[in-house]
């Protein structure tokens, strides 16, 4: 037997070394085998070649019936792998990320409610914040972050030194630079296959509208009542969605207005601006550190589920969190009939309210 099996390297090796393909060696193989099983099949017992080989033909029946088990068994595999995988003709859809895109958004691309087609919806989407300080920090950084492709940012201000302590996404050698330039540094720092539009301005009647056309989200992080009011006047005569946050001291809130949902706008819920002592500004009442963090995030993360279809955004809704008791609340909120704005209905794209 050791003969064969000796046999059956040397014609293995010599096949290796011409470069012979593999199924023709397995052919040699199966040659010497099929040989040696008809020797014993001829020649009688006590024979030489009988004895060096193994005696009797038994072995080598079992052996071979054994190997074309395992032929079988393979052959039968591979059919059943090629009825379940794709052929070259019907390549499988491509969802146009590269491999390094891929490994970004791995996280979100896994999760049900998002998965592909909702990472490609936050790539093709354009969303504007307004607002580069505390609350336009995180919202901006987390937008880069999610890969949502073009992001715009409108502001007027400069980076100040009492900036620093909670409009995180500036730095120390940003001061006295415009914050939108800042912001851009920072997010195409993060992620840079994300396209970031500033604008070192503010935002006024006279731009507004033009601009909102060219969104599909907007997100207010503005600290004033004029630019709000303003901000959601446009929003409503576009027809786009508003997402509103505020801050004041240990207390943060945010909401979803869409009227073009049926839902309630701004000025619904704020009919008009408070005196200036019930609503003072950061500077004069103070602000937490990371309370903007906490609000920009979930201002964020409703952007990305208007633009997914993920879940249920805070539309007709308000939350209010309060830091200093880890608290939250949710008030339901409802049109008012006699809006100036959006009248109380969903039907508003064309009422003429940016003043």
């Amino acid at each position: 037997m050791l003969l064969v099996l000796a046999l059956a390297a040397a014609l293995w090796g010599i096949g290796v070394a011409m470069g012979t393909p593999k199924a023709l060696r397995w052919s040699m193989i199966g040659l010497l085998w099929l040989g040696v099983v008809i020797l014993h099949l001829i020649l009688p017992d006590g024979h030489a070649l009988r004895q060096a080989t193994g005696e009797s033909a038994a072995l080598w029946l079992m052996l071979g019936g054994a190997a074309s088990l395992i032929l079988a068994y393979r052959a039968g595999l591979q059919r059943l792998r090629a009825k379940v995988q794709p052929t070259q003709s019907t390549p499988a859809p491509s969802t146009s990320f590269t491999e390094a895109q891929l490994e970004r958004y791995a996280r979100h691309i896994v999760l049900r409610e998002i998965g592909g087609p909702g990472q490609k919806a936050l790539r093709e989407a354009k969303v504007l914040v307004i607002g580069a300080g505390g609350l336009g920090s995180p919202v901006l950084l987390y937008l880069a972050a999610a890969g949502v492709g073009t992001i715009g940012v409108i502001d007027d201000d400069l980076v100040e030194n009492s900036n620093l302590q909670r409009q995180v996404i500036h730095r120390d050698a940003d001061i006295g630079t415009p914050k939108v330039q800042s912001a851009l540094r920072a997010m195409q720092a993060q992620n840079p296959t994300v396209t970031v539009r500033p604008y070192h301005r503010r935002l006024t009647t006279e731009i507004a509208r033009e601009l909102f056309t060219d969104y599909d989200v907007i997100l207010d992080g503005t600290d004033n009542f004029d630019t709000r009011y303003l901000a959601n006047a446009a929003a409503v005569a576009t027809g786009k969605p508003l997402i509103s946050g505020a801050l004041s001291q240990w207390e943060g809130q945010l909401s979803v207005f869409d009227p073009a949902t049926g839902t309630p706008c701004y000025q619904c819920i704020f009919p008009e601006a408070p005196a200036p002592e019930l609503a003072p500004s950061c500077s004069e009442a103070g602000v937490l550190s990371p309370l903007p963090g906490v609000v920009g995030s979930m201002m964020a993360g409703e952007a990305i589920k208007l633009i997914t279809g993920a879940g249920t955004a805070l539309r007709s809704e308000m939350l209010i969190y309060d830091a200093l008791y880890g608290e939250s609340r949710k008030f339901t909120l409802k049109p008012r009939a006699d809006c100036p704005i959006c009248g109380g209905k969903g039907d508003t794209h064309d009422k003429s309210a940016a003043g």
